[in-house]
């Protein structure tokens, strides 16, 4: 797994591999504990969890890119319909030496832009109209320069199935209470007994598994947006403007209502800059990006060591 793909000239970050790495085989073997303890604890019902578990994986990695468009009300658009857009696009990735992704445009006043997909083969990159009305085309350019980016590095793909855990987590405690995964309706005492301590051990479970997944991917994902940032002012030479983006981005977020705010929250891990007010960046702790001041000092080095 590499962290600059296989024939792109974003510049390598093994940082951001060692990580990837790291964050998969970690997350890998919680994948493996959390199914085995399940199998251990519902044992008539294995061969669904072992069909729940990996159709869900299946659908959550190979349909990615459509479930996160969806989900973010973004549609694929022609270059009829925005040429300086796909014009953009078609420069950096001529730059980059990689192929071109689908183009998506969201229809939300938020101004912020993602990409998604399992591979580079089968990834869009997605601005919002927000965006688009706001930032002067060399800022459009450094935001999108990052997106791409995050396709050239794959880490997009590890950030879909690192964050797969935590959602298995939650649909396998569901279906174990409101399912008859617990005995079904011919009980003895001793089903009920058993019943009684995986009621109790698989939220515990559960709970436990989110919350190391949780952790593991905060913690790449904080890194890969630096790691974004690095790849993008360099392959442009224009952290400058990538700066002025950040900062506009995130000035004018922070003036959307909490409501459409708190709508778009769910995906704060894809996005360029997080849907967060300037008072909840203030606090949060567990932020899915580093703080905005993180970002302008090592755009500003990046800027320093491209002028010596």
């Amino acid at each position: 797994m590499s962290a600059s793909g296989p024939h792109t000239r974003f510049a390598p970050d093994r940082g951001l591999t060692g990580r990837m790495v790291t964050t998969m085989f970690l997350i890998g073997l919680l994948y493996v504990g959390f199914t085995g303890v399940l199998i251990v604890l519902l044992r008539g019902a294995w061969p669904l969890i072992v069909l729940l578990s990996g159709g869900l994986f299946v659908a959550q990695f190979w349909f990615s890119d459509k479930i996160t468009e969806r989900a973010m009300g973004a549609h694929e658009v022609t270059p009829e319909q925005y040429p300086q857009l796909h014009g953009t696009i078609d420069r950096l990735c001529a730059l980059a030496d990689m192929p071109k992704p689908r183009v998506a445009v969201a229809d939300n006043d938020m101004p912020n832009a993602f990409a998604t997909g399992r591979n580079p083969q089968k990834s869009v990159v997605c601005v919002t109209t927000g965006l688009l009305r706001r930032l002067e085309p060399e800022e459009l350019e450094g935001v999108l320069a990052h997106e791409l980016s995050h396709v050239a590095h794959r880490d997009v793909a590890v950030m879909t199935v690192a964050g797969f855990l935590g959602v298995l987590a939650g649909a396998i405690t569901r279906i174990a209470f409101y399912s008859g995964m617990m005995g079904g309706g011919n009980r003895n005492n001793n089903n009920d007994s058993n019943a009684a301590i995986a009621m109790i051990i698989i939220p515990l479970v559960s709970m436990v598994v989110y919350a190391i997944s949780f952790l593991l991917t905060r913690v790449l994902s904080r890194y890969r947006e630096l790691a974004a940032d690095r790849a993008a002012a360099q392959l442009t030479g224009r952290p400058s403007a990538l700066a002025s983006a950040l900062t506009k981005v995130t000035g004018q977020i922070a003036a959307i209502p909490t409501k459409d705010l708190r709508q778009a929250q769910p995906y704060n891990a894809f996005y360029f800059a997080p849907a967060i007010s300037a008072r909840e960046a203030a606090t949060q702790l567990m932020s899915t990006h580093p703080s905005l001041e993180q970002r302008l000092a090592q755009l500003a080095k990046i800027s320093a060591e491209l002028g010596r």
